[in-house]
């Protein structure tokens, strides 16, 4: 029979998937802290013996790449190396009745909207005070801020609603007050994120609000930089690109996943627009701030995807240009409304299209990274990896996008800071420059 172990109670919350998930783990750890419990973040020497897993159950890697890890915890539970172990997130939310049968060594699952049961299992007290205390994961100088929960799009492809439910934005005084928080901290640059952006406000102010939200927040002493990730095409609040165009702290920079461009697929996706909408958008953007850097994301091999449509798709993608694109392949979820088509594009095909879209945004990128040499970017420092640091433009979010990259053998630059760079040589993913004496 398995023992206990001797270690003193320490909490270890291990986080999987995206940015509105390494939030949410935030906000679980700040409530921790704020009881006194002894909480740390994916501890590299495994030391708490009660571990906490936020799960990611959004497309079939990451739902394997969670159960793997609840995998890999429970074991650890059964060779007595560790306690308790508890489960939340997306995966959870959504395959709780399986994931309970199939893997019984967990103490307990919660969904995602469970966070004050999860508290009360971990003997601490669910904090309603505690507005924008946060124990953030990220370096020191940049936070996310998620200013909405849901999504009401009705999207064929995705499950988010069924594991977030429906669109809640978040006050314009509640996230101020986050903000305010986050600069006294030390933090500079704050990364706006929601399953969609650009419906914030709809629920609780019957308008979009994200201009009005942006209006405050660009007031707050020691926030720099203001970046937008995942706005949803249709309905894009124009408002918002006059404030980006009027405004320095706001970043020229949008993430916009537009997932296709042929019409017949994009009706059948659900994203209420066509390709001639969605060119009319993008040269709409870059008429109004041809300087903004566009990240955009695909899907490839989505039901009935023919050559013809994915040859439309790579046009597009060489017409537009973007600075940044990611590309997925399609899968198939259940309960969304694409699962009742038939998953009829094989595997290797759709591997191959998404290799063949990103050689052309690799050369695309390749392309605009050369005309920046010679030039001088404002960037923030990141880290120091190996010999050299690492940081970003602000046309570059982090984890995702291109890096500027100084030797550190022959230039120092302060982590945290933002500092002129200019610019000495590029690759398809990399800039390389040298710090500039003003």
């Amino acid at each position: 029979m398995r023992t206990k172990t001797n270690k003193q109670n320490k909490i270890n919350v291990v986080t999987l998937g995206c940015s509105k998930n390494v939030y949410d783990s935030e906000v679980l750890m700040g409530q921790l802290k704020a009881n006194n419990k002894n909480v740390v973040h994916e501890d590299e020497n495994d030391e708490g013996n009660i571990v906490v897993i936020n799960t990611c159950g959004f497309i079939g890697k990451a739902k394997e790449e969670s159960v793997n890890t609840i995998l890999h915890y429970a074991q650890k539970k059964e060779n007595g190396l560790i306690d308790k172990v508890f489960v939340t997130g997306c995966l959870s939310e959504r395959y709780k009745p399986d994931l309970e049968k199939e893997i019984t060594n967990v103490d307990q699952y919660f969904g995602t909207s469970d966070l004050p049961n999860l508290l009360k299992v971990l003997e601490a007290d669910y904090k309603h005070e505690l507005i924008g205390e946060r124990l953030t994961t990220t370096p020191k100088h940049y936070a996310y801020l998620k200013i909405a929960e849901g999504c009401d799009r009705p999207c064929s492809f995705c499950a988010i609603p069924i594991m977030r439910g429906g669109h809640k934005s978040k006050t314009i005084e509640n996230l101020v007050t986050e903000t305010e928080k986050l600069a006294e901290k030390g933090i500079q640059e704050i990364i706006l994120i929601a399953q969609d952006l650009t419906y914030y406000g709809l629920d609780i102010y019957k308008k979009r609000a994200l201009a009005d939200l942006l209006k405050e927040l660009v007031k707050i002493d020691g926030i720099k930089w203001i970046r937008l990730h995942y706005a949803f095409p249709t309905g894009f609040p124009m408002d918002v690109l006059e404030i980006m165009k009027n405004e320095p702290k706001i970043c020229n920079y949008l993430d916009i996943p537009l997932q296709h461009i042929n019409t017949d697929l994009l009706k059948s996706m659900r994203r209420g627009t066509t390709a001639e909408k969605t060119k009319d958008l993008i040269v709409m953007f870059r008429k109004i701030l041809p300087e903004m850097a566009i990240r955009t994301t695909m899907i490839v091999g989505y039901p009935n995807e023919t050559q013809e449509q994915f040859e439309q798709l790579k046009d597009f993608i060489q017409e537009m240009r973007f600075e940044r694109l990611g590309c997925f392949t399609y899968s198939h979820e259940e309960d969304t409304h694409a699962y009742k088509l038939e998953d009829n594009v094989p595997e290797k095909i759709k591997e191959q299209r998404i290799a063949e879209i990103m050689e052309i945004q690799s050369q695309i990128s390749f392309e605009l990274n050369q005309e920046k040499i010679g030039k001088v970017f404002t960037c923030i420092f990141d880290r120091k990896e190996g010999s050299d640091f690492i940081g970003r433009t602000e046309f570059d979010s982090p984890d995702v996008d291109n890096e500027v990259i100084v030797d550190a053998t022959k230039h120092y630059v302060p982590i945290g800071k933002f500092v002129k760079i200019k610019i000495t040589d590029a690759t398809d993913f990399d800039l390389y420059g040298e710090p500039v004496e003003l």
